[in-house]
């Protein structure tokens, strides 16, 4: 942080206070009072808190305020001066995010911050609109009673709001997914039906399909397939008006992994993998690419092809280590999800110990808040491995951990591979550790 920087800070945090119309000894009150409201009361008075105020906004050498002072003033600011609760772009809380950034915070910390807001948000049950700052609110308001007021500032701010939520899965519920998602998924279907000024619609649907996508995952997540099934051919027309074929692959993908776990048999999941690895191979995208025929190994070898599986991987891995540079969606597949896939394929078609040691390397690599779904599903597959290895207790013990996932995200897949790794278990089913692992089970999942 440069001395710059930390002045810039200060300025944001003064700045923020003068618009809520408090004196230094008034955010002292402030402070202390949401302290209290929390159930967190601060052992400091007022004349003590406001010196602490003061040296947060110094204009000759401010700090950063502390972790607790922190979440304080997170929790005043996430509340905007109409009173709703504001996370989104261009809200308070925004910017004392960035006003902390300023003065020297680390970027996993504001992430966590962020988390633990959204949270506490959707604990509450007024998320609706959390992830839109007041003046997207404003805006999206006005664009569904005019059509042609639609315009780059908002699609932009709606587009930060999807991403938002989707970076947000793993960190919280599935069905709180589905809470912050509602306002953006219903503007998206109203816009796409109204006169929005030409140019911006492809760029609209973009939003929309991803938008859309994210919402059929989490409906399949929280077990309404119908739901699901309906979002995804929404998903899929709004792709189709991107003018972009990887965006409809990242559609297919998504929509193959539901289909997989929710409709018998894998000739249905079969289609969507193979129309994924067309558009992939004809988009942009080489790391959507790779992710496709990553999900073309794992199809194939479920359904015993070891060929066209190993096949498969060469090409995905080859995509991966090719020149992303402008790659639109770099970050949308890693080394560490290809070699979970690697163990899959090794699982189904190869050697149990390979698969092993494929699906460590990525549960170690796989630690991210949006991560955590698939390191719980990848560990569950870690734990398969074991048991075909004869680690039978081994297995149970990694197990643990990925009952605490499943059950804190509410995943869905991440259950279903439970469930089948603890049939894989039943001939021990007389050990004190199987009995250990059904208890957790039944506390967390219902079964």
């Amino acid at each position: 942080m440069s001395a710059d920087d930390g002045l810039v800070g200060a300025a944001t945090l003064k700045r923020l206070r003068l618009a809520r119309g408090w004196s230094l000894a008034g955010l002292a009150r402030a402070v202390i009072g949401k302290a209290g409201a929390l159930g967190q009361p601060l052992d400091a008075g007022v004349l003590s808190v406001q010196r602490t105020v003061a040296r947060w906004e110094s204009s000759k050498a401010p700090i950063l305020p502390g972790d607790r002072y922190q979440l304080l003033l997170a929790h005043l600011y996430a509340c905007g001066a109409d009173g709703q609760v504001s996370l989104g772009a261009g809200s308070d809380f925004s910017e004392l995010l960035d006003a902390l950034a300023h003065l020297g915070e680390s970027e996993r910390h504001l992430d966590e911050l962020r988390t633990l807001l959204v949270r506490t948000v959707t604990d509450s049950g007024g998320a609706l609109l959390a992830l839109l700052g007041p003046s997207t609110r404003h805006a999206l308001s006005a664009a569904l009673t005019d059509p042609a007021r639609f315009d780059e500032a908002l699609l932009a701010d709606m587009r930060h709001a999807v991403g938002d939520v989707n970076g947000h899965i793993g960190s919280v519920p599935f069905v709180r997914v589905q809470l912050l998602l509602a306002p953006i998924v219903e503007s998206c279907r109203r816009l796409l039906g109204a006169a929005v000024p030409e140019p911006l619609l492809p760029g609209l649907h973009a939003v929309a399909a991803q938008a859309f996508t994210v919402a059929g995952r989490a409906a399949f997540e929280t077990r309404d397939d119908a739901a699901a099934r309906a979002l995804y051919a929404e998903a899929t027309a709004a792709a189709e008006g991107t003018g972009s074929s990887w965006r409809r692959a990242v559609v297919h993908m998504s929509h193959a992994l539901v289909t997989l776990y929710s409709t018998p048999g894998i000739e249905p999941a079969q289609q969507l993998v193979d129309a994924a690895v067309r558009d992939a191979g004809a988009g942009e995208s080489v790391t959507v690419r790779a992710r496709a025929h990553a999900l073309q190994a794992e199809i194939a070898a479920r359904a015993g092809a070891e060929r066209n599986a190993r096949s498969a991987l060469t090409l995905a891995w080859y995509d991966l280590d090719s020149d992303r540079d402008g790659d639109p969606a770099p970050s949308s597949f890693s080394p560490a999800h290809l070699r979970g896939f690697e163990g899959v394929t090794s699982l189904y078609v190869g050697d149990p110990t390979a698969a092993h040691d494929y699906f460590a390397r990525s549960a170690r690599a796989l630690q991210g808040p949006r991560e955590q779904v698939q390191r719980a599903i990848v560990t569950t597959d870690q734990a398969l491995a074991r048991i075909r290895l004869g680690e039978p207790e081994s297995a149970a013990e990694l197990l643990h951990g990925c009952v605490h996932t499943a059950s804190a995200t509410g995943g869905r897949v991440a259950a279903i591979r439970l469930r089948r790794a603890r049939s894989d278990l039943r001939p021990w089913r007389r050990e004190p550790w199987f009995a250990d692992l059904d208890d957790h089970l039944i506390e967390s999942l219902g079964a």
